[in-house]
């Protein structure tokens, strides 16, 4: 159920569309769900297609086709390794091995402390950077060897709550 906060957090991003396209305010209201909830559950779609007013399977459709909504409970520190052709010339396919073997998850897994989900993702836009990650859908690491993997994962487990 929504609350009364995720409401109007819904309607300052709603009213930034005329009435007759309350639907394009779907993403934004998405990825507030995702913030509070830490995933985009089915039930969560269905009730913000309540809420603007469109079919749920609509809602789904932008769910499944970003990778950015978690359509799974995830870690509290998620990490996409981006695998795409550039990323893997520059060694992408091994900075997501490396970081999957050091958590002992498989792609997509989470670890059992639940502080890590680590996967791959297609590309993140910084090719020259390669290989790069995204932690939280927010924070790009880039040029990550081995030893900047062990270093990102050692700063997030320092300030995992």
């Amino acid at each position: 159920m929504l609350s009364e906060q995720t409401k109007a957090r819904f309607d300052r991003e709603l009213a930034k569309y005329p009435a007759d396209q309350r639907v394009s305010a779907v993403m934004a209201c998405l990825s507030i769900i995702q913030q509070e909830r830490g995933w985009v559950s089915p039930e969560s779609e269905q009730e913000i297609a309540d809420y603007i007013g469109m079919p749920a399977m609509a809602v789904h459709e932008v769910t499944t086709f970003y990778n950015m909504y978690n359509q799974k409970p995830v870690g509290q520190f998620k990490i996409n390794v981006c695998t795409n052709l550039p990323c893997q010339l520059r060694d992408g396919q091994k900075a997501l091995q490396h970081l999957c073997e050091k958590l002992g998850v498989e792609d997509g897994g989470t670890t059992a402390d639940g502080l890590f989900t680590v996967q791959h993702c297609e590309c993140l836009g910084a090719c020259a950077d390669a290989p790069v990650a995204l932690v939280n859908d927010r924070q790009m690491v880039s040029y990550m060897s081995n030893e900047k993997l062990d270093q990102l994962i050692d700063v997030l487990k320092a300030n995992a709550k």
